[in-house]
């Protein structure tokens, strides 16, 4: 190996490495001008070179994984709960960010194989494989959208409020294409390539005033009360409670106390995901005296438990949540459908079982995938609400929620707690900001060890219980906002934007001077 492919893989990695501390919780956004310019520069003058060809999946495989190395680390911390899982550290800390790099790998062998040698038509192109690799890593193999480069402007909601229209991965990739545009300056051979990258640098002009005028437009809606008061639970609970046999009871108690519940005001108690251990949904009814002696029928309760299923004599295990009155009759429930891999389901699980591995978070097979993600309708002769049910790592997804609007609000419930006081549930969270300016609906967020939140269409958050803190927060009134284009169009937004680019790329590649 010479010295100056040392020196190139060096860079690279520096460059990855650099670039995951724009995303939250640093959100060193202007971080991004540098390092996706650079990295554009780095391989448009590269193009040229016949000796270069072999490297450019290695150079893009490269920079992520030391981006996702960096940003990802934090998942590792959950295999630290069981001892059995302690060899597994070194291998997922290498694994993971190898296996997600390969995606940029692709993105920048594609990016020498098409050879575009004008620059404009190389910069929409790079924007365009960044963008569409992005996407593919979201939906193939279950799917992993998570620290996308958008989300390093999380903090800049009159900026982001454009997801309301486009969606999350189109501006993804509109925003690879700005920061990036520095580098056509640095490599400009003409005054149409200054004038391009100047009109790129400027169209975030745009997005900000449409941010402003969203807001205005949110503001004058009118305000509706709830038909119940729904009181959101944050929690502090230990994870120890999944493996001492004693807690079940204490863990209920704390919750109740948690809950500080009202005689006489009518509420829904949301408690988080998966929060009584050692319990399933049809053993729950054992603690049907906790729920008798502190609540009455002005109270329901929504929680994350366990439920299982006996099929051909062989249990089913779902990760649910479950709405229950006062005496605990459930009302409506939902199986979740997007399930963590190694998490909550072990792929090629007969085979990896034989030596001796399991998932994480439980001692049981593999949770099954729910049939379809539902919209919960809570009735009763007190009132009624709807809401779309995401169970923890759902609200990552973005595009192929629901079919339909037709809901009052989002619920989103998690346990954040196997990853601790890393910087991974503050990722996590972030999404949840996203999800609510993508569908113009209000996302209530009930978690334990991480962030409780009540957060608006603007992606404003209303109220919070911050992480690690025990405590409640009520959700009284919100602001009927209308369907955003997105929610009623989803990704084709994207596949349009997606032709967009590729006409850019061919239509710079003809013009003889740019």
């Amino acid at each position: 190996m010479n010295k100056k492919l040392i020196i190139e893989i060096f860079l690279l990695l520096i460059l990855g490495g650099l670039t995951s501390l724009s995303l939250p919780p640093f959100n060193f956004f202007l971080i991004n001008f540098f390092t996706l310019s650079i990295l554009f520069t780095f391989l448009f003058k590269k193009l040229d070179s016949q000796k270069e060809r072999n490297f450019f999946f290695l150079y893009g495989w490269l920079f992520g994984f030391s981006y996702f190395l960096c940003n990802l680390y934090w998942i590792t911390i959950s295999l630290t709960f069981d001892p059995n899982f302690n060899f597994l550290i070194p291998i997922a800390l290498i694994l993971i960010p190898s296996f997600l790099a390969v995606f940029y790998g692709l993105a920048t062998f594609a990016f020498y194989k098409f050879r575009f040698k004008k620059l404009l038509s190389s910069f929409f192109l790079f924007s365009l494989l960044f963008g569409l690799v992005e996407f593919l890593r979201g939906n193939l193999f279950t799917g992993f959208p998570w620290n996308l480069f958008v989300y390093s402007l999380s903090e800049n909601l009159s900026f982001i409020s454009f997801i309301s229209i486009v969606g999350t991965y189109s501006l993804n990739l509109l925003i690879i294409s700005f920061f990036s545009a520095p580098a056509i300056y640095i490599l400009r051979k003409s005054k149409v390539e200054v004038f391009i990258s100047i009109l790129i640098l400027l169209i975030p002009i745009l997005f900000l005033s449409y941010g402003k005028s969203y807001k205005q437009n949110f503001l004058k809606k009118k305000v509706v009360k709830n038909s119940y008061l729904i009181r959101i639970i944050g929690s502090n609970i230990g994870l120890d409670r999944f493996y001492n046999d004693d807690q079940t009871e204490r863990t209920i108690n704390e919750l109740i106390n948690l809950s500080s519940p009202e005689p006489n005001k009518r509420t829904f108690f949301l408690w988080p995901e998966g929060i009584i251990p050692n319990t399933y949904l049809d053993e729950l009814k054992f603690y049907k005296h906790l729920f008798n002696e502190n609540f009455n029928e002005n109270h329901l309760i929504g929680l994350g438990i366990s439920s299982r299923s006996l099929e051909n004599e062989k249990y089913k295990y779902f990760n649910s949540l479950s709405i229950f009155d006062n005496e605990l009759n459930m009302l409506e429930k939902y199986n979740k459908v997007n399930l963590v891999p190694f998490g909550e389901f072990l792929p090629f699980e007969n085979w990896l079982n034989r030596i001796g591995l399991k998932i994480i978070t439980s001692n049981i097979s593999s949770f099954a995938k729910g049939d379809e993600r539902k919209i919960l309708n809570v009735k009763n002769n007190l009132g009624e609400f709807k809401f779309l049910p995401l169970i923890c790592y759902e609200i990552i997804y973005t595009g192929n929620l629901t079919k339909t609007n037709d809901y009052d609000f989002i619920i989103n419930i998690s346990e954040d707690g196997w990853f601790g006081s890393s910087i991974g549930p503050k990722q996590h969270f972030v999404h949840s900001i996203f999800r609510a300016i993508e569908t113009g609906k209000y996302v209530i967020r009930s978690a334990n060890n991480g962030m409780t939140a009540i957060i608006n269409p603007l992606g404003e958050i209303e109220k919070k219980i911050d992480y690690k803190k025990n405590g409640f927060i009520d959700f009284e009134k919100r602001r009927d906002f209308d369907p955003t284009i997105f929610s009623i169009y989803g990704n084709k937004v994207f596949i349009l934007l997606i032709l967009l680019y590729i006409l850019l790329v061919f239509l710079f590649n003809r013009i003889r001077n740019e």
